[in-house]
């Protein structure tokens, strides 16, 4: 008989469906969705074929629930962090320079640019963690024209325009290792981009 590798068969349930996860989650990122079988990430994550099916019944559907999980823990680090902060452009600073990292990690879209790899149908289910990253975005710029750090503008286009930008740099990269040249460049390109303005010391100054 196999070892049972957990202390309840609950918990060995949750072990193999993290196992099939991480392996969804690995084979995405060194390969790429097109031409990735389930049998591929059964053979990553080392269980049987029939394994990865009962839990998830194809590869749109293990893509939602990988995407639902790593957007779940993403959102709720972000928020930690944010609250940190007081500044609108830093904020924002930390939220390009969270967001390029998960990227690079992961290789996943954010938010509106998974629509690009995703049914109408599967991606309503990402719905409350997509809301809350652009919620998040939103709050940030909007607290910036409160306090006249950025100037007024549509913000609901500068959401698009910078996950546009996140997804742009973040795909011209292959390594899992964040360039911190990279990243701090797309930093300053996005509070730029906004109408953010700095002192001579690189503090963010109100525009009045």
């Amino acid at each position: 008989m196999p070892r049972i590798a957990a202390p309840t068969n609950a918990a060995q349930r949750e072990q193999t469906q993290r196992k099939i996860l991480n392996a969804f989650g690995e084979l995405l990122f060194t390969h790429g969705l097109p031409g990735l079988t389930m049998t591929d990430v059964a053979r990553t994550a080392g269980v049987g074929r029939t394994a990865v099916y009962n839990y998830f019944a194809d590869l749109e559907q293990l893509l939602v629930a990988y995407a639902l999980d790593e957007t779940g823990k993403f959102v709720a680090d972000l928020k930690s962090s944010l609250q940190g902060l007081e500044n609108p452009v830093d904020r924002l600073a930390l939220y390009v320079r969270a967001q390029l990292e998960d990227l690079t990690r992961r290789h996943l879209p954010p938010g509106p640019a998974m629509r690009s790899v995703l049914s109408s149908e599967s991606f309503s289910k990402l719905g409350v963690h997509v809301g809350e990253l652009n919620t998040i975005l939103i709050d940030i710029l909007q607290d910036g024209m409160d306090q006249k750090f950025l100037p007024p503008a549509d913000i609901e286009g500068l959401v698009q325009l910078i996950h546009g930008s996140l997804t742009a740099s973040a795909s011209r990269r292959n390594s899992d290792t964040p360039d911190e040249d990279r990243i701090a460049a797309a930093v300053r390109f996005i509070q730029a981009g906004v109408g953010a303005a700095f002192d001579a010391q690189g503090h963010p100054v109100t525009l009045d």
